[in-house]
């Protein structure tokens, strides 16, 4: 079984709006064995989602459309499928009797006729009703294919997909198991590292596949396989993962991780470490990396974003004369501010970032995309300076939150 995506809004193709869904319900059916062959971004026009639908329809027999399901006259959704199954739309009382209840509880019943439409469905279609919003997802079963149409707030497709739709399908069909195995390999360009590994990479089973996904700096090597024993499909791939060591062990900073975030939880849980940031130029990307780990207040105590130089002087004692003389963007002023934060924190390990993200240059004239970065522990200290010149503010602190993390990760796996 393959599924087709298709996401629907004027919103998301003009920019404004990121496509969450998409790589959330993707995620959930490669859980259950489900590959995803195409993801399809459509205008609210009725008769581009009803091609949309017949191109989907024709490539996979699992088919999700998110969005268009609003109350508004814009929503083109229902319409389009309407036509498209041949079906017309009718009153679900199940459904508004829901949208009742929901009114009520919210303590809007005086909006409830506006969003009566959103009680029509197609006649043919089986509902699953959205806990957490008013427009129900419709799944139509018809000549082996299986549609379901989704409203499109990520709030509500989430509990939709893993409370009602993975559960159905898994029930419904014969799901096969897909295991995953991410090693993260650093300090060796993709290429030489294609060329180093490609006789094992030659000789993997044809049930397991490989893929190269730079992370950074990074490079993740994903090896996935499918089938219905997940015991055999486990040791299969650890099989394969330890062939690996004699020929990249020393580029490896983990057998089985995934986000850098990870790998640095289990690290500093495992040798109980605490850490603490103080952010100049990126923002507090790095402490929304680590916290963006469940548990990770195990570990983070606390950050700081002091972005005016006088804040690094007033709250981490940063020399004022440092920065008079070196300015704010120097290896200096970044050793200064992880002595200032493990000072405040009391932490293990301290982080700091100091640069210019753009698009113009900082009041001391540095250089757009100049970073310096200090990782330092009680005993050590490593600065680093970085130049990025040719990436947009936000992905400026991504890739230097990726960068500082993965630093201290080979720091401590050298270290031990």
């Amino acid at each position: 079984m393959k599924a087709v995506l298709i996401t629907i809004g004027d919103e998301i193709l003009s920019g404004d709006t990121v496509d969450t869904n998409s790589t959330f319900i993707a995620g959930q059916l490669k859980k259950i064995g489900i590959p995803v062959v195409q993801i399809l971004t459509v205008a609210d026009e009725t008769d581009i989602i009803r091609k949309a639908l017949q191109t989907a329809c024709s490539l996979a027999d699992l088919v999700f459309t998110t969005g268009g399901l609003g109350p508004t006259k814009d929503d083109r959704t229902k319409t389009a499928f309407a036509q498209f199954f041949n079906d017309e739309l009718a009153l679900d009382e199940t459904t508004f009797q829901h949208l009742k209840n929901l009114f009520i509880k919210r303590k809007r019943e005086h909006l409830l006729e506006l969003n009566r439409p959103q009680a029509m469905v197609l006649s043919r279609a089986r509902v699953f009703q959205n806990e957490n919003g008013t427009a129900p997802c419709m799944m139509m079963d018809e000549q082996g294919k299986l549609v379901f149409c989704l409203p499109g707030v990520p709030y509500e497709v989430k509990p939709l997909m893993t409370d009602k739709i993975i559960p159905f399908l898994t029930e419904r069909n014969s799901v096969n198991h897909l295991v995953t195995r991410s090693v993260s390999v650093v300090g060796i360009p993709e290429s030489l590292l294609s060329e180093q590994i490609e006789s094992w990479e030659l000789a993997l089973p044809p049930s397991i596949s490989l893929s190269y996904l730079p992370v950074g700096s990074r490079i993740k090597l994903r090896l996935n396989c499918s089938g219905s024993d997940l015991e055999a499909l486990s040791a299969q791939l650890d099989t394969e993962v330890k062939k690996l060591e004699p020929l990249i062990g020393d580029h490896v900073i983990s057998w089985n991780g995934n986000e850098i975030q990870e790998i640095l939880k289990e690290i500093l849980i495992t040798r109980q470490l605490t850490i603490s940031t103080a952010e100049s130029c990126t923002g507090g990307a790095v402490a929304r990396l680590l916290t963006s780990v469940p548990g990770s207040s195990a570990y983070f105590l606390g950050g700081i974003i002091p972005y005016d130089y006088r804040k690094k002087i007033e709250i981490l004692g940063v020399s004022a004369q440092t920065i008079s003389e070196k300015t704010t963007v120097s290896a200096e002023v970044a050793q200064e501010m992880t002595l200032g934060c493990l000072t405040l924190f009391g932490t293990d390990i301290a982080l700091s970032t100091t640069g210019v993200a753009g698009p113009s240059t900082d009041e001391f004239d540095n250089e757009v995309g100049t970073v310096y970065y200090s990782i330092r522990t009680k005993s050590f200290e490593k600065t680093q300076k970085l130049h990025l010149p040719h990436l947009h503010r936000n992905d400026f602190a991504q890739f230097v939150s990726q960068r500082v993390l993965q630093d201290l990760v080979e720091i401590l796996v050298n270290t031990k």
